[in-house]
């Protein structure tokens, strides 16, 4: 590996991605952070099974596939192969920021956990209570606001592919895992208060959240094609990959635009079809609720009724 003035370099045999796609090849530090979080999403299923409460079970499989997705991207040879090539690399960014999170989101942990810490007891704190403050904390209403996350959505892409920040952060172990962190938490944040199952201090109409939801993707899109029409390699860090991998350093970048301009249209789908299928849930609802008011309404005005009648009836004899 090379750590001089191109960036990090790997001397990969070419045609091995397949061999290379064990978990020997990736990060540390993303395979304990998943490992991590499946077992405690785990765990808290566990609680609530074990007291009786149920608990979807299409929550813990999207919940698990979003951490497998991010352990796919960071926990296998592909990590190196991310570091030389910047498809490889838009990959591991895409999945990061716009399928992991959505995943995750779905499985809602933060109810989960809600659910499943005990209460500290009364006039203490313990991590529900803190919890709980930090959902109706100042703070969290502020990074979840439209008005934050939109600007953070986008200069996620444009100040990091277009400043030298990107070349500095890949000369560092550290600096790399700070970006992709980056990336997932910026996913998170986004898409929250758009499609996310939890509570949260922003929660606008379904309406809203599909305008904040298309408000991104026009300049993620313009981002990738950006990308595709360049006419020289942007970035030092994968301008001279090793000779072993047969890669052109500019067809490279044309595919790692492509990558970024598909990946602004999958997911805007599938977070537009969950919108659509919370409305809907949300509808039938609040329709129950109503049917079971006018029961409650209706059952008061029989009563009433008879109630009347039984006067009447009593004057009559009286």
């Amino acid at each position: 590996m090379d750590h001089g003035g191109h960036g990090m370099h790997m001397d990969l045999p070419p045609f091995t991605l397949g061999r290379g796609l064990a978990l020997n090849g990736g990060d540390p530090f993303f395979l304990v952070g998943c490992l991590l979080l499946l077992a405690l999403y785990g765990w808290g299923v566990f609680r609530l099974r074990r007291r009786g409460d149920g608990w979807p079970v299409s929550r813990t499989v999207s919940f698990a596939a979003g951490v497998l997705t991010v352990a796919l991207v960071m926990c296998t040879g592909l990590n190196d192969y991310g570091m030389v090539m910047f498809s490889v690399h838009m990959v591991q960014h895409m999945v990061l920021s716009m399928l992991s999170p959505i995943l995750l989101l779905l499985g809602a942990p933060v109810t989960l956990a809600l659910r499943t810490l005990p209460t500290a007891g009364r006039g203490r704190i313990g991590p529900r209570e803190l919890l709980v403050k930090l959902l109706h904390s100042r703070y969290l209403r502020i990074i979840t606001h439209p008005a934050f996350t939109l600007p953070l959505f986008i200069a996620s892409l444009y100040a990091l592919y277009f400043s030298p920040l990107f070349d500095t952060l890949m000369h560092s172990r550290t600096g790399h895992i700070a970006m992709m962190v980056h990336f997932l938490l910026v996913g998170l944040i986004f898409f929250w208060p758009i499609m996310g199952v939890d509570p949260g201090p922003h929660r606008p109409g379904y309406v809203m959240r599909m305008l904040e939801l298309f408000a991104g993707m026009p300049f993620h899109a313009f981002f990738g094609i950006a990308v595709m029409m360049a006419s020289e390699p942007m970035l030092t860090t994968f301008k001279h990959p090793a000779v072993s991998l047969g890669v052109d350093p500019l067809t490279d970048q044309t595919a790692a635009g492509g990558i970024a301009w598909a990946f602004s249209e999958i997911p805007s789908v599938v977070v537009l079809v969950a919108l659509l299928f919370q409305w809907y849930t949300s509808e039938q609802r609040q329709a129950r609720r109503s049917d079971r008011a006018a029961d409650r309404d209706g059952d008061a005005e029989l009563v009433a009724y008879n109630a009347y009648l039984a006067s009447l009836e009593a004057r009559g004899r009286g």
